[in-house]
């Protein structure tokens, strides 16, 4: 891997001297990020872009979602650009777009599940932020995706053993990789969203990444 408090205060019995008055409750500090951004990888179905959005205004950082924003500049959704542009044409895109919002200082990017497929992709990444994985299981996905249309790369037609098939070799080949990039990986099992943004925030600190006073 690439290498929170009000403060109590006793309340003075009624009749006490003027000195010994309240004192003023400090206000809580906001954690301060020691690095430029934070980026979240992936497999799809792991919640990136719900996590990286209570992330993000856990941290005072604006969230984008790469998919949106490529969604957003092309004005077509995902699966129209596969169909039309295929695979690698998407791929140009996204790096087109992961290159300029990591340039940007005080964001959280929410990347795609393939994002890190393109070594430009992960240098990029490695260099400008603090990438956190977030791992799960094929089970996981399975569950989370099976309702969802519009995964190019997951058709909904399929049989369930043929997406699970389709699942486990994305793993295979993207886990490594996911693995390369990363600064810190979370595993999500069955925790919810809170529980998992309140996981990272404490990796973050234990790796220096994130200064709470």
């Amino acid at each position: 891997m690439v290498g929170e408090e009000l403060a109590g205060c006793d309340i003075p019995e009624a009749g006490a001297d003027e000195a010994d008055a309240l004192e003023p409750v400090p206000e809580p500090q906001p954690a301060i990020l020691q690095a430029r951004s934070v980026f979240l990888v992936g497999p799809m179905g792991v919640g990136k872009t719900t996590v990286g959005r209570l992330l993000a205004f856990d941290l005072g950082l604006e969230f984008i979602d790469s998919d949106a924003e490529i969604e957003a500049r092309t004005g077509a959704d995902i699966p129209w650009i596969f169909d039309v542009e295929g695979e690698a044409g998407f791929r140009k895109r996204e790096t087109e777009v992961i290159d300029d919002l990591s340039q940007r200082k005080g964001v959280l990017i929410a990347t795609g599940g393939g994002a890190v497929l393109a070594d430009i992709n992960r240098e990029r990444l490695a260099a400008r932020g603090v990438v956190v994985y977030l791992e799960t299981s094929v089970d996981t996905q399975m569950k989370r995706t099976e309702r969802d249309k519009k995964r190019p790369l997951l058709r909904s037609d399929l049989p369930t053993s043929e997406q699970r098939k389709v699942l486990e070799d994305m793993k295979r080949v993207r886990d490594p990789l996911y693995l390369a990039v990363a600064h810190l990986s979370v595993y999500v099992g069955d925790l919810n969203a809170r529980s998992l943004v309140n996981t990272i925030k404490e990796r973050l600190v234990q790796g220096g990444w994130l200064r709470v006073h």
